[in-house]
């Protein structure tokens, strides 16, 4: 009896072809990466031995390094007061320009969006020489008035005024954000709210900010991300605020230090590593909380 032909499809490799790019890249630039902080994170270089695996020792000093935890309270309470701050200015922003009532709203929109076009390193330099003791805005502001009750630059005022800068920095990115998702409202919500007689700050209250709740969670998202991944503001502002900001003003910035100024690369992979399991658990906690609220 002859046999009989196999049925059995043959394999198409199509879409690896298309996704491989990307998964080349996402191995070479993310998982790779992660890989070796891990694996630095569980060795330790002792004077006696060399690098020696130690498990999980590191992570245990990490949860009991007081600067570690002193500079996780500085991005923590940056997180309490300057993402709300932004967040709301941004809204402002949006539902200002998205109401067709403002005079020149692009010009507006642009404006507003401008500072977030700005170079990082760029924009802190330029704060910080505004906020310079001896040179600067601040300094003839304080030479204007004949005191020096302006000091941007001290320990009582340097997390503010990196807060004021990284505002400036993203309001125009989040007020984007904002604003396209208020431009996918369908029209005839409007026309039901105007035979209704719902006035500006009812359509606002019952259907701009409905509509807009799924992206103020991802901006939200985003906001905790860049608070905890503090960096490059203290990190340029620190030669011009050295008694107010320390080597471990930030985690970020602490194992920046640990790693390149104390040839520490364990324990700055130790800390890189706990601080980004926080931050991933608090946003995710943030964007399980918005998509209950938003079902």
């Amino acid at each position: 009896m002859p046999r009989l032909a196999s049925t059995k499809p043959k394999r198409n490799w199509h879409g690896w072809q298309f996704t491989a790019p990307f998964a080349i890249v996402f191995v070479l630039v993310f998982i790779a990466p992660l890989g070796y902080a891990l694996y630095l994170s569980v060795f330790q270089n002792k004077l006696i031995g060399g690098n020696a695996f130690v498990g999980f020792e590191n992570y245990l000093h990490a949860l009991t390094d007081p600067q570690f935890w002193d500079g996780f309270l500085h991005v923590l309470l940056f997180l309490i007061i300057q993402v709300p701050i932004m967040l709301i200015l941004a809204l402002v922003a949006a539902l200002a320009i998205d109401s067709a009532r403002l005079y020149a709203s692009g010009v507006f929109r642009m404006v507003i969006f401008l500072p977030y076009a700005v170079p990082a390193v760029v924009a802190v330099l330029l704060w910080g020489f505004m906020y310079g003791n001896n040179f600067g805005l601040t300094a003839n502001i304080n030479q204007l008035l004949g005191s020096d009750v302006l000091q941007p630059l001290s320990g009582q005022w340097i997390l503010a005024s990196i807060g004021n800068i990284v505002t400036w920095e993203f309001v125009g990115y989040n007020m984007l954000i904002f604003y396209s998702a208020l431009k996918t409202i369908p029209v005839e919500l409007y026309e039901a709210a105007e035979i209704d007689g719902a006035g500006g700050f009812q359509v606002i209250r019952a259907i701009k900010l409905p509509a807009a709740r799924g992206a103020i969670a991802i901006a939200t998202i985003f906001s905790i991300i860049g608070s905890f991944q503090l960096f490059n503001e203290p990190n340029v502002l620190k030669p011009l605020a050295n008694n107010a900001i320390s080597s471990y003003f930030t985690p970020n910035l602490y194992a920046y230090n640990l790693s390149f100024a104390g040839q520490q690369f364990n324990y700055a992979a130790t800390i890189a590593i706990v601080m980004g399991v926080i931050t991933a658990v608090i946003a995710y906690v943030v964007q399980l909380r918005g998509t209950r609220k938003e079902v």
